[in-house]
C-alpha cells in the first residue's frame, strides 16, 4: 500500500495511491491523477529528521575515507523539505552541488532501546530522499554543517510512503539517480554500514523514536555536480520515483 500527502482543495490531505499509481484516492470519494497532483513531502508534522553521512561502503571508498564504528548523524530542519515533481534553488555559488539518493525509513511507533532483531517492527514504512550537498560549504566531512544539508527546499521527499509490509527486507534494494536522463548514480541498500535495523537500535539507545520520526538512510558512491535548469530522478527498487528540477535561486 502507498499513501501520498497532496494538496487537495488547498488543504494538505494523505490519500491512498491506486495500484497502477495512475490517481491518488481522497478520503471521501475524492479522485486526482498523478500527474495533476500538487505534492507535499509525506512527513508528519512534529516529526524529527535524522540524516547519515557516510553510511555506504562504496562511497565511503570513493571519498577516501575509512567507516568509523559509531555513524555519523544529524539533523535537517523541515524547511529543507519539498515534494515530488517540485523545484529546488540551487544557490549561485554552488558549483558543487550533487543529488544523494537515500532510502527513508519512517518509525510507525516508539522506540527506544530496540534491539535490531526487533527493530524493523517499528517502521511503519519507507519513501526516497533526494538530499543535495553542496560541497563548497563543507567545513569537514565528519561534521556536516548548516549550510551544507539545511539549506530551504533542498531536500526533495516522496513521492509517497510505502509500506513496511510491502518491503520486509529494506537491505536488498537497487538504487539509481539519473540527471537529464543520464545515470550518475547506482547502488544498493546492501551496501549502507548500518542498515536500518542497526540505525534505529543505535539511535534509539540515545532518545525515543516517535511515529513520523524519519531516518534518511545515505548514498551510494556517484558524485555528479549540477546546474541550474537540470532535472533529477531518484528511484529506489519497491518504492518508485522521485523527480525534482533544479532553478536559480531568487537573490
Amino acid at each position: 500500500m502507498k499513501r501520498a500527502l497532496i494538496l487537495y482543495d488547498g488543504v494538505p490531505t494523505w490519500g491512498d495511491v491506486r495500484a497502477d499509481d495512475a490517481q491518488i484516492l481522497i478520503p471521501g470519494g475524492g479522485v486526482v491523477a498523478f500527474d495533476d497532483a500538487a505534492w507535499l513531502p509525506p512527513v508528519t508534522a512534529g516529526a524529527t529528521i535524522f540524516a547519515l553521512g557516510l553510511n555506504y561502503a562504496d562511497h565511503v571508498k570513493e571519498l577516501g575515507f575509512k567507516s568509523t564504528e559509531a555513524p555519523l548523524i544529524f539533523l535537517k530542519g523541515p524547511n529543507t523539505l519539498t515534494g515530488h515533481a517540485r523545484s529546488t534553488p540551487r544557490p549561485p555559488d554552488a558549483n558543487q552541488m550533487h543529488p544523494e539518493c537515500e532510502l527513508v525509513a519512517v518509525i510507525g511507533r516508539p522506540a527506544r532501546r530496540v534491539h535490531p532483531g526487533a527493530a524493523l517492527d517499528h517502521v511503519a514504512g519507507y519513501t526516497i530522499a533526494c538530499d543535495y550537498a553542496v560541497r563548497e560549504y563543507l567545513e569537514n566531512y565528519y561534521r556536516p554543517n548548516l549550510r551544507v544539508k539545511n539549506r530551504d527546499a533542498t531536500t526533495p521527499l516522496g513521492p509517497w510512503l510505502v509500506d513496511a509490509a510491502d518491503l520486509p527486507d529494506p537491505q536488498t534494494l537497487r538504487m539509481t539517480t539519473h540527471v537529464n536522463g543520464t545515470l550518475v548514480q547506482q547502488g544498493s541498500t546492501a551496501d549502507m554500514v548500518l542498515g536500518v535495523a542497526d540505525l534505529i537500535a543505535y539511535l534509539s539507545e540515545t532518545m525515543t523514536l516517535l511515529p513520523g520520526d524519519m531516518i534518511l538512510t545515505g548514498t551510494p558512491k556517484g558524485v555528479h555536480f549540477c546546474a541550474v535548469g537540470d532535472h533529477v530522478e531518484c528511484e529506489i527498487e519497491g518504492i518508485g520515483r522521485l523527480a525534482n528540477h533544479l532553478t536559480a535561486a531568487v537573490p
